[in-house]
C-alpha cells in the first residue's frame, strides 16, 4: 500500500488514532483496501503519516479485535480475507409519541405549551427540601415491598382533600395512587375487562385519553358536547348499551363548559340502567379560574357506577407522574389486586412528599395562588390576541389553562402549529380533538408559561404563521366571488 485511502488533519478535533482507524477501517468496508491486501507495518506506517509509533500500533490492535485485520507474525498484517460487515447505520430515530401536545420531552416549556403548570411560580426550594428529607426518609426505611395502592400517608390526605375541596366522600381504602392519569386508565380497562366494549367519548375530546382507549381495545363512541356538557340524549341514541363513559364535567376538555347538575343526573341514570361505568376526568380538580369548581361528579352517586381520577401533573408537576383513581367500595379488592399485579404505585419517596405538601397546607395555598396567577396570565393572553388578530378570528378564554383562538375552517391548524415549533412557539392544534367531520379549527394556546416580556412579539409571530397557512386560499375565495 504505497499510497493512503485518507489524510489525517492535525487541527482536527478527533485524535490522531482516531482518524487513522476511522480511515483504514472505512477503506476496508468501502474495498479501498481489498481483502487479502497486505499493510505496511506499524512502524512503517508511523512514518509515512508521522505520528509516533504508538499510535498507529494502538490502531493496529484495535482492528484486528474486530476482525478486520489479520496478523502472521513476521509475514506481515493484512486485511481479511472477510472482513466482518459493517454495522448498518442507526435508523433516523422516530418521532416521538404526539408531537403536537409534548414539543420536546423533559425541557422546559416552550410558549403556549398546554398541559403544563407554571415553571416559575412553584414553590421549589421549599419542594426541594421537603424531598429530600423524605428521600432520605425511604432510603432508611426497612426493605420490603411498599403498598401497590400508594402510601396509606398519601391516600389518606387525597380523601381527605376531595371531602373538602371536591365534595366526594371516600376512604382512603378506596383510593390508588397511579402513574399519572394514564395509569389510572390502564388499571380501570384491566380491572373492568372492558376491552371489546363500546365507550362514549367527548366530541371534541382529549385526544391522548381517547388513543389509551383504543390501545385498550375500546370501540370508541364520539358523543356531541353543547353548552351543558356531553349530550347524553345523543349518547344514548348512538349507543344505548355501551359500557363505559369518559366525560370531563368540572371542566370540559378544551371547550371549558361545567356539565349542568340535569345532564349529570341523566348521565348517572344511565349508567345505573345500564350497569355501566363512567370515568370522571378531574384534570383540573378544583383549579377552576372564573368562581368556585362544581363538585365532583363522583359526590353525586348514589349507584356507584362513577371511578374518580384526578391528576397532580397540572397542579404540582408533570414530571411526578402521580395521579390517583376513587373507585367505589365494592370495587377497591377489584383495582387493588389489578394495581398490584400490573400497575403498582410509583416512587415511594415522592408519594410521602405529596402528602406532607398537602398535609402541611401548602396545596391548597399553592392553588389559591395559582388560581389568581392563571387568571390574569389568561386574561392577558387574551386581550393581546384580541388587539392583535383579524376581526375573523375569534377569541375565547374559558378553557381550563388556554386560550382558543378559533379560525375560518380553510386554515390549516396542524400545519401552524407543526411550523410554530421552529420558532419556540408551541401551540396545539384543536382539529384533532374532534372526531366529527368537519372539524372546526383552531389552536390551543397554554397561559401558564409564556414571556410577559415578548408576548406581544410571540403573539404577532404566531399570527403571521396562521395568516401563511390560510392567506392563499383566502384570496382564491374571495377571487371566486360572483362580481
Amino acid at each position: 500500500m504505497n499510497t493512503l485511502p485518507f489524510s489525517i488533519d492535525r487541527d482536527a478535533k478527533a485524535s490522531l488514532s482516531s482518524q487513522i482507524y476511522t480511515g483504514l477501517r472505512d477503506a476496508i468496508h468501502q474495498g479501498t483496501l481489498t481483502q487479502g491486501a497486505r499493510l505496511p507495518s506499524w512502524r512503517d506506517l508511523a512514518v509515512q503519516l508521522g505520528v509516533s509509533r504508538g499510535t498507529v500500533r494502538v490502531v493496529y490492535e484495535r482492528l484486528l479485535d474486530e476482525q478486520l485485520l489479520v496478523s502472521r507474525g513476521a509475514g506481515g498484517t493484512w486485511v481479511s480475507e472477510a472482513p466482518i460487515a459493517p454495522r448498518a447505520s442507526p435508523e433516523r430515530s422516530i418521532n416521538h409519541p404526539f408531537p403536537d401536545f409534548f414539543p420536546d420531552f423533559s425541557n422546559r416549556p416552550a410558549t403556549f405549551q398546554m398541559g403544563v403548570p407554571s415553571q416559575d411560580a412553584f414553590p421549589f426550594k421549599l419542594w426541594t427540601r421537603m424531598m429530600l428529607r423524605n428521600a432520605r426518609t425511604a432510603a432508611l426505611h426497612p426493605v420490603s415491598y411498599p403498598d401497590p395502592r400508594g402510601a396509606p400517608a398519601l391516600r389518606q390526605e387525597i380523601a381527605s382533600y376531595l371531602a373538602i375541596a371536591r365534595g366526594l366522600q371516600c376512604t382512603a381504602d378506596q383510593v390508588l395512587v397511579t402513574a399519572g392519569f394514564a395509569g389510572a386508565i390502564g388499571i380501570a380497562v384491566r380491572a373492568l375487562k372492558l376491552e371489546g366494549a363500546s365507550a362514549w367519548f367527548e366530541d371534541p375530546g382529549f385526544p391522548l385519553t381517547r388513543k389509551a382507549l383504543q390501545i385498550a381495545g375500546l370501540n370508541i363512541v364520539p358523543v356531541p358536547v353543547d353548552g351543558e356538557g356531553l349530550d347524553v340524549r345523543q349518547g344514548i341514541s348512538l349507543s344505548l348499551h355501551a359500557a363505559l363513559a369518559v366525560v370531563t364535567p368540572g371542566q370540559q376538555a378544551p371547550l371549558g363548559m361545567t356539565m349542568t347538575l340535569a345532564r349529570r343526573r341523566a348521565l348517572l341514570d344511565w349508567a345505573a340502567r345500564h350497569e355501566a361505568y363512567i370515568i370522571e376526568d378531574d384534570y383540573l380538580g378544583e383549579l377552576q379560574l372564573r368562581g368556585r369548581a362544581a363538585p365532583a361528579l363522583a359526590s353525586i352517586d348514589q349507584d356507584r357506577r362513577v371511578l374518580h381520577i384526578g391528576t397532580f401533573s397540572k397542579t404540582i408537576s408533570p414530571s411526578l407522574r402521580l395521579g390517583f383513581a376513587v373507585v367505589p367500595s365494592h370495587l377497591a379488592l377489584t383495582f387493588a389486586e389489578t394495581a398490584a399485579c400490573l400497575a403498582p404505585a410509583p416512587n415511594v419517596a415522592v408519594q410521602h412528599t405529596v402528602a406532607e405538601f398537602i398535609r402541611e397546607g401548602h396545596y391548597l395555598r399553592h392553588l389559591r395562588k395559582m388560581k389568581r396567577l392563571y387568571a390574569a396570565l389568561q386574561q392577558r393572553l387574551a386581550d393581546t390576541l384580541r388587539e392583535l388578530a383579524p376581526s375573523r378570528y375569534d377569541v375565547d378564554a374559558h378553557g381550563g389553562f388556554a386560550v382558543r383562538l378559533i379560525l375560518p375552517d380553510y386554515y390549516d391548524d396542524v400545519a401552524v402549529s407543526e411550523r410554530a415549533l421552529q420558532y419556540g412557539l408551541a401551540p396545539v392544534p384543536l382539529s384533532p380533538w374532534y372526531l366529527s367531520a368537519p372539524a372546526p379549527r383552531g389552536l390551543l394556546l397554554g397561559a401558564t408559561n409564556y414571556s410577559e416580556r415578548t408576548l406581544r412579539k410571540d403573539c404577532i409571530k404566531l399570527l403571521e404563521l396562521v395568516e401563511a397557512s390560510g392567506g392563499g386560499r383566502r384570496e382564491q375565495t374571495r377571487s371566486e366571488q360572483p362580481g
